[in-house]
């Protein structure tokens, strides 16, 4: 039986971003289940479930943060996945990453701008209809 902070961990992520969420936990748990366990309780259900800022914003402190660290692109890209999710823009993400050059430097920032590039494209693909696939 799970804890009380993990059930509202994993409410929370789902709410953020159901599929990358489950895909993590289930990866994580295969090879640690206790860490897996721990991603849910602390973060999600300590951290982003707190009422002081909305998700939206937690999602924005995210990716900036992602950004800044400049190595961590599979984060950064479910992060910006969920960011979309929870109703940030393209434009609003993008902004946050120029925003990020100015303390990051360019390098991470650039590595920043891929990781968005691919999301975009792959849920531009996903979006797409069957029958205009090229």
């Amino acid at each position: 039986m799970k804890s009380e902070r993990f059930d509202l961990g994993f409410r929370t992520l789902m709410h953020i971003n159901e599929e990358a969420g489950r895909e993590t936990y289930t990866s994580l748990k295969e090879i640690s289940p206790d860490f897996a366990d721990m991603l849910i309780e602390f973060p999600f259900g300590d951290i982003y479930s707190r009422q002081q800022l909305d998700i939206r914003s937690r999602e924005i402190a995210t990716i900036s943060a992602l950004t800044v660290l400049g190595y961590a692109t599979p984060q950064l890209s479910s992060h910006i996945h969920a960011g979309l999710n929870v109703g940030l823009s393209k434009e609003e993400i993008l902004e946050i990453i120029i925003q990020m050059s100015v303390y990051a430097g360019f390098p991470a920032a650039i590595n920043a701008l891929s990781a968005a590039k691919g999301v975009f494209d792959e849920r531009a693909r996903v979006s797409e209809p069957e029958g205009n696939a090229r």
